[in-house]
This record gives structure tokens, C-alpha cells and sequence, in this order.
């Protein structure tokens, strides 16, 4: 069990700079890298170095503290506030939570006298950080009662702390393991670029969690073989109706849970739900380049100029979740009562701050 590295590491601020892991160099090499440029951290969020939707956000929180700090030399205005807010608004386009924080950036920066913008973004971001805290502590608690005495959780993609402050769908199995429910977590290693492999399996070994690593296609046959007590994802999106984005493959899970009567649960902040969009249909999916599927691990593995489909989301249509944990609560069908009702009793805990 690898006991050196500084969960705070994972993401933080730290003397007028972010620090920040570099999640695309796991598990191999721990590379925690540090910048004062918020254009660094755009780059970061594309090139997946910083990911998870929860923590997508909260990273362009503090980007744009970076960019608010420089705000107060000399040489930058409200023009290069306004040109850091976009870079984040287009760095990725599917995960909710991105924008949850830039609408309270915008709010801020529409409300705040141009000397207290600095001060009152860093305030913000640190907020912003500490809610996401909250949130998965209370979706961890929240989902504890639906796997019982434990057994066999599979789960796809990442949703740990390297996803969000806490994590989302694997702070259920981190609460199960701290209160001495017996669990062990079949982990899809998740095609294309291997979160599953990659990054929960080292959680989970960090951790000292029993957990076993199975490609995505094998996951059905999981599921007929042995007794699953439930499949748990995370989710970049929600619509009003429950109909969920997240990682591309959750829907062949979802469907294979159904078929073999498991349930299939959805595990996010209710930051993650949009509530201007009705059903998944409306959710963009963002599609990635060629090369992550066209090589693994910077190795080709067919032959040059092979056309690709590289979605990097699907949506689960929300018939085939059983429920959806949220820090507000676990959420039931229908959806398109139970998500606006938990919208409408306050979930949102930083904008009662703000």
C-alpha cells in the first residue's frame, strides 16, 4: 500500500499558485506540477491531466483566480478576464459542473468594483472547493445504505478523489471500506484512455481496497458469473428527466444491469444536474481525437489513417437507472419529478452562500 502521496496534491491552492497531480502520468509516475498562469490550467483540463467533472470545476475556479491576480498588475484588464473565461467555458464541453462554477465567476465578476475582484474570486474558488467537499462526504453517506452488507461493486471510468474533493460513486465504496463493509470493486479498465485502469485501481490500492481489473467488454459476463450487488457510476451531466451523460460505455452498463436485474445507480453532486435541459438528447458530446483510440499508451495499434468515432460520453436513458445519489439524497423514478422537487429544496449550497 503506497502510503507517500498527499491527497491535497491532488488538487489545492498554495501560496498564490495551484498545485495540481498530473493524472495523465498515472500510475506510473506521481508528478504533482505547481503554475501562477491560468492558461496552464486550460491546458491541464484538456489534456485530461485534471479531469472529473466535479473537479473540472473546481480547477477552473481557481484558474481564474490565477487569471483575477494577475488582473491587479499593470498591464491586464477586464478584457483578459473575460478572454480567461472563455478559454475555460470551451476547454471541455459535456462536463455541467464547468459551467455551474463560470456562472458564479460571471456573477461575480458583473456584481464585484473592479479592486475586490481578486480577493473575491480566490474566495470564491476556495468555496467552491470546500462545498464539492460536503457534497461527496454526503453522497458517500447518502449511498451507503443501498449495498448493504457489501459484496461486489463494479464501477467504470474514475470517480474517486482523483475526480472530485472526495469523490462521487467510489465515496460510497470508501465509506463501506472505513466502516468494515466488506467490499470488492470490479473495475472496467475503461477504453480509451485506461481511468479505470489507471486511475481507480490506484485509488483503490492506495486505499487498500480488494478490487479486480476487468476489460470493458467483460463486464456482462460479470455480471451473469457473479453475485454483483450493484454497478455504480459517476455522471458529467444530468438532464431534468434523469437521462445521464458519463463516460462512454455507462450505457452498455446500464443495459447489461438491467438485463440481469442489478442495480444500476448513478452517484453525483446535484451540481451535475442541468436544469435547462429536459432529456440527453440535448446533452453535447464531446468527441475526442483519433489517436486515443488509434494507440494505447503512445503505441499504435492499427493500421495509419484508420477512420474513428471517438465519443468520449454516452448517455444512460434514465429508465435504466434505478436511482441517483446525490449529496441531497438518493433520488428515485420518476426523475422527472424527484430531480426538479431535490432542485427546488436548495441542493445548491454555494449559490445560498454567495
Amino acid at each position: 500500500m503506497i502510503t507517500a502521496f498527499d491527497w491535497n496534491d491532488v488538487l489545492r491552492w498554495s501560496k498564490g499558485a495551484v498545485r495540481f497531480l498530473d493524472q495523465a502520468r498515472l500510475p506510473f509516475e506521481v508528478i504533482v506540477h505547481e503554475t501562477t498562469d491560468y492558461r496552464r490550467i486550460v491546458d491541464a483540463i484538456k489534456r485530461l491531466e485534471i479531469r472529473g467533472a466535479p473537479l473540472i470545476g473546481i480547477a477552473a475556479g481557481y484558474g481564474m483566480a490565477l487569471a483575477a491576480k494577475k488582473f491587479s498588475g499593470p498591464n491586464f484588464g477586464k478584457d483578459d478576464l473575460e478572454k480567461a473565461f472563455r478559454a475555460f467555458a470551451s476547454s471541455r464541453p459535456t462536463a455541467v459542473n464547468l459551467f455551474w462554477v463560470l456562472e458564479r465567476v460571471r456573477k461575480l465578476l458583473d456584481q464585484s468594483p473592479t479592486g475586490e475582484i481578486p480577493a473575491r474570486m480566490l474566495d470564491l474558488a476556495l468555496r467552491v472547493h470546500e462545498d464539492d467537499r460536503k457534497r461527496c462526504k454526503a453522497i458517500g453517506r447518502h449511498g451507503l445504505p443501498l449495498v448493504g452488507e457489501g459484496g461486489i461493486i463494479l464501477t467504470h471510468c474514475n470517480t474517486g478523489a482523483l475526480a472530485a474533493a472526495g469523490g462521487t460513486a467510489l465515496s460510497v465504496v470508501f465509506l463501506a471500506h472505513e466502516q468494515d463493509i466488506p467490499v470488492e470493486v470490479f473495475v472496467d479498465e475503461t477504453r480509451p484512455l485506461l481511468q479505470g485502469a489507471r486511475l481507480t485501481v490506484w485509488e483503490l490500492r492506495q486505499r487498500g481496497i480488494p478490487h479486480r481489473l476487468i476489460v470493458d467488454g467483460a463486464a456482462p459476463h460479470v455480471m451473469r458469473t457473479f453475485p454483483v450487488t450493484a454497478v455504480i457510476t459517476g455522471a458529467d451531466r444530468i438532464a431534468r428527466n434523469g437521462d445521464a451523460a458519463n463516460k462512454i460505455g455507462t450505457y452498455m452498463l446500464a443495459t447489461a444491469a438491467r438485463r440481469h436485474g442489478i442495480p444500476f445507480y448513478i452517484a453525483a453532486p446535484l451540481s451535475t444536474v442541468d436544469a435547462r435541459i429536459e432529456k440527453g438528447d440535448q446533452i453535447p458530446i464531446e468527441e475526442r481525437g483519433s489517436e486515443e483510440i488509434t494507440s494505447v499508451l503512445d503505441r499504435p495499434v492499427t493500421l495509419p489513417d484508420t477512420p474513428v468515432f471517438a465519443p468520449a460520453f454516452d448517455v444512460t436513458p434514465n429508465e435504466l437507472i434505478t436511482a441517483i445519489i446525490t449529496d441531497a439524497g438518493v433520488l428515485y423514478p420518476p426523475f422527472s419529478s424527484s430531480i426538479p422537487e431535490a432542485l427546488e429544496r436548495g441542493g445548491d449550497m454555494t449559490a445560498e452562500q454567495e
